[in-house]
């Protein structure tokens, strides 16, 4: 199983970034002065990668080795455009939108299920989603490294991108006013599932065609993410089989 590695010191982060190197982020000491430093932020800029000022103590307990005051994670997944992506897909595909999923086992549990349900594609957002690590690749059993991931910097991007090729977006929400069963998953669609505390973002949502809800009888007034995402991936399949 690939595992995340890390990169750390200035000039080899650099070169990391300057040979193309899929780097999920770069930690920078707090108050690092170098001369390399401006370099960096440039590399950082060219290729929309996320950054993030910490104490040296996190550093340390990253690598016994000489950082430099920087560290950078190099993603154990390969990532895809979704531009380049969705010219390949075919004229049904399910594509599944994970707007700021956070933690680590939702997301693996979701690859899972994805792959298991014929799912075209994940895309999540470069900022503010879970880490796509050992532990993401392990639970979900090794999907996320044969199901198709684009990391995006702009949603909003995804969504407009996606209704151009004629795609439903359809937004998993308890906010909804369409049962789930009653959405036509067997149209190309852009399925959206939202972070686990905050529900889907109000721009996504917005942007949605439909918002579609799972029924809820007992007291709780939500179901985990991944367990969400599962109902309404087996029901697209159901769909898409012609299974009542």
């Amino acid at each position: 199983m690939n595992k995340q590695q890390i990169v750390y010191g200035l000039r080899p982060v650099i070169e990391a970034l300057a040979s193309g190197q899929q780097v999920e982020r770069v930690l920078i000491q707090n108050g690092l002065n170098s001369s390399l430093l401006g370099e960096l932020r440039t590399h950082l800029r060219e290729r929309d990668v996320p950054f993030q000022y910490v104490p040296v103590e996190k550093l340390n307990k990253m690598t016994t080795g000489n950082h430099q005051g920087v560290v950078a994670t190099i993603a154990a997944v390969k990532y895809r455009s979704f531009m380049d992506l969705v010219e390949t897909l075919d004229e049904n595909a399910l594509v599944v939108v994970l707007d700021h999923v956070t933690d680590v086992r939702n997301m693996g549990a979701i690859a899972r299920t994805a792959e298991c349900t014929g799912v075209s594609a994940l895309v999540v957002p470069d900022r503010g989603s879970a880490a796509m690590n050992e532990d993401a690749i392990k639970t979900s059993s090794g999907a996320l490294l044969r199901l198709p991931v684009c990391r995006e910097a702009n949603m909003k991007t995804v969504v407009n991108l996606a209704k151009q090729y004629g795609y439903q977006v359809v937004a998993a929400t308890e906010k909804g006013a369409e049962h789930y069963r009653k959405v036509d998953f067997r149209r190309p669609t852009l399925l959206i599932l939202g972070n686990e505390e905050t529900g889907i973002s109000p721009e996504l949502l917005k942007m949605s065609d439909v918002r579609a809800k799972l029924p809820i009888v007992g007291e709780v007034a939500s179901l985990n993410v991944s367990v969400a995402a599962g109902v309404f991936m087996y029901e697209a399949l159901n769909q898409r089989q012609n299974i009542v």
